[in-house]
């Protein structure tokens, strides 16, 4: 193995190991010698990639808006009404939360880590909700009255709040609760219409491989 390949492997390290210890300990109380022994290297090591606690959470957002942006693109939206696809994307993100450390660990340091954060994961996010919503008001699938910002602010706050909530308790990322979610939230924000196609669970496509990362 060559030097770069070791760096990269070692860098590839650390950001996980990293990504354990803040989504277990959060921000604050994550140290760089628990990293760097979960990591399995010395401080040294550490500090040749990394010069700070703060470079370090940089990388780990980085790594899950990049890992974010590369699932949320990968689920089929041609053809699919956008609030299917919005409920689609809802589901393969809390997935994706459930199973991918990195990416748990991006959101938590994200609501978290106010004005430190420079990969704002819970703002990536909401820019997919915001366009999926205004694409369901040009498709006239909004039932009357309902507010863009509103429906926006509730897909995004309950979906985040999730992400906080399952540091305790990982079946706030199950399934079901994203699709009781939607069974609640659907029939308000639908048009009486459209509401009857939509499928609260999700299609087939938003329930693809959750061990799936960025290349």
């Amino acid at each position: 193995m060559s030097q770069q390949e070791r760096a990269v492997r070692t860098q590839a390290a650390l950001i996980r190991a990293a990504a354990e210890m803040f989504d277990r300990h959060g921000y604050e109380k994550a140290s760089l010698n628990d990293i760097s022994s979960g990591a399995g290297v010395s401080r040294g090591a550490l500090h040749f990639h990394f010069d700070s606690k703060a470079e370090v959470a940089f990388a780990v957002e980085s790594a899950a808006a990049r890992t974010l942006r590369w699932v949320m693109d990968g689920v089929p939206s041609k053809d699919v009404c956008a609030l299917q696809c919005l409920t689609d994307l809802s589901h393969r993100l809390v997935q994706l939360l459930l199973w991918d450390v990195v990416v748990r660990a991006g959101f938590l340091l994200s609501c978290e880590a106010g004005s430190r954060v420079r990969t704002d994961l819970c703002q990536q996010w909401r820019s997919y909700v915001h366009g999926l919503v205004l694409r369901a008001a040009q498709e006239k699938a909004l039932a009357p009255g309902v507010s863009q910002e509103s429906v926006v602010n509730a897909v995004v706050g309950a979906t985040v709040g999730f992400v906080v909530l399952s540091r305790a308790d990982k079946q706030w990322l199950a399934a079901r609760t994203v699709t009781g979610f939607w069974r609640l939230l659907l029939p308000s924000l639908a048009d009486p219409r459209t509401v009857a196609g939509l499928d609260p669970a999700g299609t087939r496509s938003a329930h693809g491989d959750p061990g799936r990362t960025a290349p």
